[in-house]
């Protein structure tokens, strides 16, 4: 029907044009134009009311969304949720969620349902999954307004200008938490210690945790049983809490705290502090870095944290209060140094 309308109106306007041209009766040229115009009136309001409509389709679809999910899940569990290749317990593990992490429900097999979450797709037990509106309600207490990097090196520094120094350098695509907007800076949290990034150069966003890949948590070829048997060891805690001064892995633990107690497991005794644990083991470089080595960090030379290298370029770590334990890129800040006290 809209169809044969705007193809009358097309004829309708062709028609006015002939008119304008002719030598027809003012009279009726302006009758000609009254009853254009009143056509095109009457089709402008009919589109303009289906616009309206469909925009309110897309307001309203918008609304929905939750930390970018339409179709929102939240693993339920104490430490993290097992994905799995298929809707069963027989098939291969593809990753996992962490506590209180989101994802998009794409279908449900029974008790199964198939999710995405951040790289990992794959399904999840039913009854670990919240979902609705109780999915809605936990994201409204546990999301994160987080700022992501979208330049190649964004400086993170100890004042909201330019003249001050820099604390630290972050990576492309890595996410800090935001603690204040400013305008032209944000103050955000960079483990537990904080700086300043210019707004500019960061993508701001409302997140949940995302699910870790089972390649976030492997290694590679010729890596020893110790040293894979550690990284096993230490995320399994990923989700767990970050505690000022804490010392246990599953009720708190700060990040020298975490890497004290995960090699204290293997025999080796370092102490309750990130710089004076850089002065343990042998220096190597952080290309040649193997999985159970230790990744410090600071600023102006000076080291106030430390993470643990997973392999494939990820480490595990206590990050902050906001964040806890989780696996990030080894290079989201610049390393001051690298140590290795596992010897193989």
């Amino acid at each position: 029907m809209r169809i044969q309308w705007t193809r009358f109106l097309a004829g309708c306007l062709t028609g006015a044009a002939v008119f304008s041209m002719s030598q027809f009766t003012a009279e009726a040229s302006t009758n000609a134009s009254a009853g254009v115009s009143s056509l095109l009136n009457e089709c402008l309001v009919s589109d303009a009311d289906t616009v309206k409509a469909e925009a309110g389709v897309s307001a309203a679809a918008a609304q929905t969304t939750i930390c970018g999910y339409t179709n929102l899940g939240i693993a339920q569990v104490e430490n993290h949720l097992n994905i799995r290749e298929g809707a069963g317990e027989d098939t291969e593990l593809v990753g996992a969620l962490p506590v209180d992490a989101g994802c998009e429900i794409l279908s449900q097999e029974g008790e199964w349902f198939k999710i995405e979450s951040g790289k990992v797709t794959g399904y999840v037990k039913g009854e670990f999954l919240l979902t609705g509106e109780a999915a809605a309600a936990r994201a409204a207490e546990v999301k994160s307004i987080m700022a992501t990097s979208v330049t190649q090196t964004l400086n993170a520094r100890v004042e909201p200008n330019t003249d001050c120094s820099i604390w630290t350098m972050i990576a492309e695509g890595e996410s800090l938490p935001v603690i204040e907007d400013m305008g032209e800076w944000l103050k955000v949290d960079v483990d537990g210690e904080e700086c300043y990034v210019a707004s500019d150069f960061v993508e701001v966003s409302e997140q949940l945790p995302k699910a870790m890949t089972i390649t976030e948590i492997r290694y590679g070829e010729g890596v020893s049983d110790v040293r894979v048997d550690m990284v096993q060891y230490a995320c399994q805690f990923v989700g767990n809490r970050y505690v000022w001064g804490g010392t246990s892995l599953t009720n708190g633990v700060d990040c020298s705290g975490f890497t004290m107690r995960i090699y204290e497991k293997y025999g080796i005794y370092l102490p309750h502090s990130s710089s004076a644990q850089a002065g343990y083991g042998t220096r190597v470089n952080a290309s040649e870095a193997r999985p159970g080595d230790l990744f410090f960090y600071g600023s102006g030379g000076g080291i106030n944290h430390v993470a643990m290298y997973i392999g494939n370029g990820q480490v595990v770590h206590a990050s902050s209060a906001r964040t806890g334990i989780k696996i990030s890129n080894a290079f989201y800040r610049t390393p001051i140094c690298v140590t290795r006290l596992i010897n193989d």
